[in-house]
């Protein structure tokens, strides 16, 4: 057995800047917080029909399944035989007259065991490994769920948003057409020419077009969540716009220690991780003599009418041992690759909890900042509204000019359209955090072996 490289070692927490200290973690029905029925029941359907939710599931049994194969070679194994042989005997071999020479029917019938004793843990290593394997498709299956749920919310809001965007767009076309009306009436005067009302149609037929883009995202937001609840596009046609509830709850200062027992997309890489290693420990055991004990009963005879007499009873114990001496190196090799593959699951691990301590960092950092943006982003509305109404009115009275009133009408989309994002940037940046800290996870105890 060849030695190894030193191996991958995982990531110490604290060393992150993860704290020890309470955290309100996430109800697994998170959304809920919202108070929308509409996004409940979507929520409902998709975590019921969704294939992703069906994938996991399935790759669940198949897990539960491998620990029953891996957990069989710790077991005694009984078979049953029955032989039936029509044979020719020879008269110049051992058998005396009248056999030599007859045809004969040879029968057995037997109860055949065998039972490997596992000195070494290779089986029990492998049914370790097994284990570890189903306890991580365990959390895959509520990571895949968080990652459903984290899609159809985000998907969702964006669809709010996107309501929110036309109506914000039909309020623009109603404030052009008005401007329109009121330019075409200065032309019909003689206080403006046709410029001015050729840019005044031109910005409201611009208005139009952007509604109809807007139209364009929101039938195909509607599709996209319809197919995240398992459904066709008629789904999302029943989909209307709402006001969320504003969700309620402290935000964490801090990154907390046991994030890393709430993420299963990290518990599922630890578990990985402890898989490949027990698999190293069987690589290790194929270096070591197997041993097996075999034993037999039954009945043997030659014809059936003496196979269940007392005189054709038959049986037989002993091991069979079975030591390794030169493979050509495959045993180094796969030992080898059982390394690389620890390794590998360490690596994937240590990236999951990055990964994991990032997207909760981002997440805290947009929620802490959000209010400041709030109130920054509420002045900026409120200057370009007034700023605009001036300009209108001094284009009625005749002291300002149509270019003026287009570059505050420009203002006022984007300010309202930045508004808006605003509003359902909240209800995002709050899913995301909800997300981050595992949707609802909670590491359940050690698996029972």
């Amino acid at each position: 057995m060849e030695p190894g490289p030193e191996p991958v070692v995982a990531l110490d927490a604290a060393k992150l800047g993860l704290t020890g200290h309470d955290t309100a973690w996430p109800e697994t029905q998170w959304w809920q917080r919202y108070g929308d029925s509409q996004l409940n029941a979507l929520m409902d359907e998709a975590l019921a029909n969704s294939p992703s939710m069906t994938a996991a599931q399935a790759r669940l049994a198949k897990a539960n399944a491998a620990v029953s194969t891996a957990r069989a070679p710790l077991l005694p194994r009984v078979d049953a035989n029955y032989s039936l042989t029509r044979e020719h005997l020879s008269s110049d071999y051992i058998y005396p007259a009248p056999l030599g020479g007859s045809v004969v029917s040879e029968n057995r019938l037997e109860l055949d065991f065998s039972y490997e004793l596992d000195f070494w843990g290779k089986n029990r290593s492998r049914l370790q490994s097994a284990v570890s394997e189903r306890e991580a498709a365990t959390a895959d299956v509520q990571a895949a769920r968080n990652m459903l749920a984290s899609a159809t919310v985000r998907a969702y809001l964006n669809l709010q948003n996107a309501f929110a965007q036309r109506d914000v767009l039909k309020r623009v076309i109603a404030q052009r057409a008005d401007v329109l009306s009121l330019t075409q009436g200065r032309y019909g005067a003689g206080l403006d020419t046709q410029v001015e009302v050729k840019q005044a149609e031109s910005s409201l037929a611009a208005g139009r077009v952007e509604l109809t883009q807007t139209e364009t995202t929101l039938a195909q937001l509607r599709n996209q969540v319809a197919a995240l609840t398992g459904a066709g596009p008629q789904r999302g046609q029943s989909l209307v716009a709402v006001d969320l509830t504003a969700p309620a709850g402290t935000v964490p200062t801090d990154i907390p220690l046991d994030l890393l027992g709430h993420r299963p997309d990290v518990v599922a890489s630890r578990w990985r991780a402890e898989a490949a290693q027990s698999a190293i420990d069987t690589a290790k055991a194929e270096f070591y003599p197997n041993i097996n004990l075999t034993a037999f009963a039954g009945f043997q005879a030659l014809g059936t009418g003496n196979l269940l007499g007392a005189a054709a009873r038959t049986a037989g114990i002993g091991p069979a041992i079975t030591l390794p001496i030169f493979h050509g190196g495959e045993l180094n090799a796969n030992l080898a690759g059982r390394r690389a593959d620890a390794d590998l699951a360490v690596s994937d691990y240590n990236q999951a909890v990055l990964d994991a301590v990032h997207q909760v960092a981002d997440a805290l950092d947009g929620l802490r900042l959000l209010e400041q943006e709030r109130a920054q982003q509420h002045q900026a509305r409120e200057a370009i509204e007034a700023a605009y109404e001036l300009a209108v009115n001094r284009y009625k009275a005749g002291l300002g000019n149509y270019i003026t009133v287009l570059i505050a009408q420009t203002g006022v989309l984007t300010q309202a359209r930045m508004d808006t994002d605003l509003r359902i940037r909240a209800y995002q940046l709050d899913a995301n955090l909800a997300n981050a800290l595992g949707g609802g996870y909670a590491l359940a105890t050690n698996p029972i072996h």
